[in-house]
């Protein structure tokens, strides 16, 4: 793992496409950062993205009853 230390207006860029801009840090805890990418790349919270591939994990089982009933 890479740390870095930015400012509120400085960037991290990784490869030529993708550019995070930190852009408010709260309390010296909470940071809020844009991130410039290409329309085909995804870009999800953790949270979401780890959702995402259980769901599909269940639908590609064969499971859609299990995948419908996590929805409530």
């Amino acid at each position: 793992m890479m740390v870095i230390r930015r400012k509120i207006g400085q960037a991290i860029r990784i490869n030529d496409d993708i550019r995070l801009v930190i852009l408010d840090i709260q309390d010296g805890r909470i940071t809020r950062f844009g991130i410039e990418a290409p329309e085909d790349v995804a870009v999800h919270r953790l949270e979401i993205y780890e959702q995402i591939q259980q769901e599909n994990k269940a639908a590609m089982a064969g499971d859609a009853l299990a995948w419908l009933k996590q929805g409530k």
